[in-house]
This record gives structure tokens, sequence and C-alpha cells, in this order.
């Protein structure tokens, strides 16, 4: 009687992300924040923002027309934002809602400069009401560029956000684009307050932040060592551009970050 041979064998034991004991995050994914716009309970449009936290005050940034556009007859009178809510399982998260309006009144607020309005909003969080088991990661005034922080044309960048809406919907995370510096980074382009980038985005990525990664010089950049040099606004094209024969430019426009200083103040 023929008999085989004996044959070591391996037991492989796969290991499902939510049983892993040790999980490595990007701290960037957490400063990123889905945004839901609503007329009372009607939904309207999906957006993106992030956190910016100055002297203990929490703010969310995003860009002001996700708030109110006027030349879309774009209304909300809330927002929504997803949090997450356990350290240990990210699948857990909740909707946690802002109001636009008090006493009739907006409550973000927004800036304009030589050139006219700039389209980045900040809206404060009320801190003590959010879930005690909050997970966020907020960029800070450490964070802004400063003149050491040598961007040239063509330095790589993310744009960290929720096109279309679309995300990780099992662990609530945004996805990140690829795009790289347009345009000569500190010169306002066409003078306005913005600089180009080269990107494919969509709808759904205005309030984005648009960062650059650096080596920490500090511990605010030790723990997050990304610099929010923009938050993206939209797309630029040629009104001349012939929708048949020539493609989109694929270029956007990201306003500086620094106006989120005066935001903040």
């Amino acid at each position: 009687m023929n008999s085989e041979p004996d044959r070591a064998t391996d037991t492989l034991q796969l290991v499902t992300p939510d049983k892993q004991q040790t999980r490595v995050i990007d701290p960037l994914l957490h400063t990123a924040a889905r945004v839901l716009t609503f007329e009372q309970q009607r939904p309207l449009t999906n957006a993106s923002g992030f956190f910016f936290e100055r002297d203990e005050r929490l703010f969310l940034i995003t860009s002001r027309h996700v708030l109110v556009d006027e030349p879309t007859g774009h209304y909300p009178n809330r927002l929504e934002i997803e949090l997450h809510t356990d350290p240990d399982n990210l699948g857990r998260s909740t909707g946690f809602s802002i109001p636009l309006y008090r006493d009739g009144k907006s409550v973000w607020r927004q800036g304009i400069d030589t050139a006219g309005e700039i389209d980045v909003a900040a809206i404060e969080i009320e801190r003590s009401a959010l879930p005690e088991t909050t997970v966020y990661r907020a960029f800070t005034p450490d964070h802004l560029h400063n003149p050491t922080d040598l961007v040239e044309v063509g330095t790589p960048l993310l744009i960290v956000g929720f096109p279309l809406g679309f995300h990780d919907a099992l662990h609530h995370m945004p996805v990140v684009r690829h795009a790289v510096v347009a345009s000569s980074f500190g010169l306002r382009f066409q003078g306005q307050g913005y600089f180009l980038t080269d990107a494919r985005t969509h709808r759904g990525t205005s309030g984005s932040p648009v960062v650059m990664r650096i080596a920490g010089s500090n511990q605010a950049r030790s723990d997050l060592p990304w610099i929010p040099l923009g938050v993206h606004s939209a797309r630029i094209d040629m009104g001349s551009r012939d929708l048949l024969l020539d493609e989109a430019l694929g270029l956007n426009c990201a306003w500086y970050a620094d106006i989120i200083m005066t935001l903040t103040s």
C-alpha cells in the first residue's frame, strides 16, 4: 500500500481589521470631518471640513459657499458633522448638529480683503456639547505655514476630504487625493487670496484642507506632521473650452490658510 510522505503544514490565521491589536492610522485622517447641510430636516449637500484649535477653542473650517451660496440659492440653516465616538472601534460614530443661525444672525465667521469675499468660513464648536469620547485631531496656529517652510511649484500636496460624499463608510474615514502646487505659492493668483493646485477633485471636496507633509520642528508638528497650506474651494476651468475637444484643466483654487488666524481671533 503506497502512502504519501508526511507534509509539514502551517496554519494561517486571518485577522480582520476589527480584531487587530495594533492599528496605525495617520492622525491626518482624524483632522477632517464630513459635512452635511440641511434645511430643517431636508438634506441639501455634501462637503468637507477640518478642525482647528486655538486658545482652548475649537473651530470647524470649511468653505464659505458650503454655508450659503447666493448664486445657486443654497441656504441651509444647519449642518451636521460625523464624529468618531470610540477610540477602539472606528465603526462607532454619531452625527453632531450645528445650527447656522442664532436669533436670526449667522454664527459663522467669514472674511473679505481688497479683492472681495474669501471663500473660507469658521464655526466655533461648543466643546461641552461634544460626546466625552469624541476622537478627532485639530490643527493649531503652530501648524500653519511660516517662512522657513519651503513651498515650491510642484511641491506634493494632499487634499483630505469626501468627494461626492465618498468615504470609508464602515470606519467613517475620509480619502485623500494627490495634488501639487500649480502656481507660485505666496503670490495671490489673479490678485485673489488663493493659489492653484493641480489635482483631480469633485463636488463635496469643498472645505478640505490642502496639506503638505513636513518634519516636525515643534511638538505640535511632531505629533501631526502636516501643514495646512490652504482650503480647497473649487475647480477652475476656461469658459471658452470646447467641451468635446478639450479636457478640463484639472486646476483648483485653494485659499491661503493664514485667513484662519483672522477668522479665529
